[in-house]
């Protein structure tokens, strides 16, 4: 292999399956960049759906794939100070902000409309070297090992949508829609957040309930009506929509007692199709989630080095991306 090549996987058009593994460059850093090695990489539902082309948000093609990742500093930037060659690191997905943007100035620069992430905006770390902004890095400690670190990013979202945009106490009865990875660690966060939770998915999904239930949430297949309501009969004080589809909201507002929350955090790009008078009716505060920044993923990483949030359950198994390659490895989220 040309020692300034490497592999990668790239989306490389809008058709459905238009990605494959190619050579690409080792990236060049700038200033204020770090060059990252890769060692593991998660394979997020987002990289499906753009494998499978039904996505909905704007690609940059061609474009590396990956925006679940860690590994270890390779080289440092003329201006970058804190860091090193060797340091153990994760990194945040926000690659491309606007620093003067108001967004990012409140420091919510997930928030910032102009902002690009790796694996759709720029290149991500489906590949061995990866550029990365210093100021995306968080230190990864040295008994947390990349198969479990590089999960951080589904992990803060789902912290985010939980802990931070979510009115959630304990005791209260808390229902998410959806049992993917984001479902799932919605879930995990919920519970540890002293919620009584239960998880929904299709008959399709028993595999992942049963994993739901390792974290102490109880598993529903399809209709949830009898558990929102034993209770009081009013419904869950909280229902998390972690689905990929528009119609599951309509559930939501069938499930959420009068004066609860939704909070939503699954894409779906369909029209909805329904009405929205509950929202009104029971006076239901329908929250939208999206991404992370810093101080949450600073939360996020102490709670997995503790132990008291364990994804172990959600790797589904590790695989090299090429046989040519020894250090990066990509790994699905779920069995």
């Amino acid at each position: 292999m040309n020692p300034k090549l490497q592999p990668a996987v790239v989306n490389y058009a809008s058709a459905r399956h238009s990605v494959e593994l190619r050579e690409v460059a080792v990236p060049e850093i700038g200033d204020e960049d770090v060059l990252l090695e890769v060692a593991n990489v998660g394979v997020c539902g987002s990289d499906l759906h753009q494998w499978t082309a039904d996505h909905s948000w704007h690609v940059n093609y061609p474009v590396v794939l990956g925006h679940e990742f860690g590994g270890t500093v390779a080289e440092i930037g003329a201006r970058v100070k804190g860091w090193k060659e060797g340091d153990r690191v994760v990194s945040e997905t926000a690659a491309v902000i606007d620093p003067d943007n108001p967004m990012s100035r409140a420091g919510l620069y997930n928030l910032d409309p102009t902002r690009k992430g790796f694996g759709y905006g720029v290149n991500g770390a489906m590949t061995r070297y990866v550029r990365v902004p210093a100021r995306c890095l968080h230190r990864v400690p040295d008994r947390l090992p990349f198969e479990q670190a590089c999960l951080t990013e589904p992990c803060s979202v789902a912290f985010n949508a939980v802990a931070v945009n979510s009115r959630i106490r304990p005791g209260d009865r808390a229902i998410v829609i959806g049992p993917g990875t984001i479902g799932i660690l919605c879930a995990a966060v919920a519970r540890l957040c002293g919620a009584e939770v239960a998880v929904v998915g299709l008959a399709a999904d028993q595999g992942r309930l049963a994993i739901a239930g390792q974290y102490g949430c109880t598993g529903i297949v399809g209709d949830a009506s009898a558990w929102v309501r034993e209770r009081d009969g009013l419904g869950a004080d909280i229902v998390i929509d972690a689905a990929g589809h528009s119609s599951t909201l309509s559930l939501a507002l069938d499930w959420v007692r009068p004066n609860g929350q939704i909070t939503k955090v699954g894409w779906g790009p369909q029209p909805l199709g329904y009405s929205l008078d509950k929202l009104v009716q029971k006076n239901v505060t329908l929250q939208g989630s999206f991404s992370h920044n810093w101080p949450v993923w600073e939360r996020v990483i102490a709670l997995m080095d503790a132990g008291t949030l364990d994804v172990r359950p959600i790797i589904g198994g590790v695989w090299p991306i090429s046989g040519g390659c020894r250090k990066e490895r990509a790994q699905t989220r779920m069995t």
